[in-house]
């Protein structure tokens, strides 16, 4: 088993800037590929970031491209989302995920542990 928490959350105006962080324990952390996925009301859950087990290779959605960057602490077993230039459409519950998978993916359905969430509100 492995513990999410996210954090980080808030309200923050067009523009502005917020970080996620997520706290993974139980299992070894390393053993993960690690993503972030977000869902807005009335839409289905979607792909942000992912980043690979030894933090070498990352993906993004284009929608977050050059806005987000993600990444990770393998010592400290954290993950991060370092979100810049925040959009109103940005808006939504952001969940961090862990997978076993060999390869980093985008999938939803690839990722075994969830954490419980953390609202992200960008207002106009």
């Amino acid at each position: 088993q492995v513990q999410l928490v996210e954090s980080g959350g808030g309200l923050v105006q067009a523009g502005g800037s917020l970080r996620l962080s997520c706290a993974a324990s139980g299992r070894t952390f390393s053993d993960y590929a690690m993503g972030w996925f977000r869902q807005a009301p009335g839409k289905e859950r979607e792909f942000v970031a992912v980043i690979s087990r030894s933090a070498g290779f990352t993906y993004y959605t284009d929608s977050v491209k050059g806005r987000f960057t993600i990444s990770r602490d393998n010592a400290k077993n954290t993950l991060s989302l370092q979100m810049n230039s925040l959009k109103p459409e940005d808006t939504a519950v952001y969940y961090c995920a862990a997978s076993r998978a060999v390869a980093a993916t985008t999938h939803t359905r690839s990722y075994d542990y969830w954490g419980q969430g953390t609202q992200v509100t960008v207002s106009s």
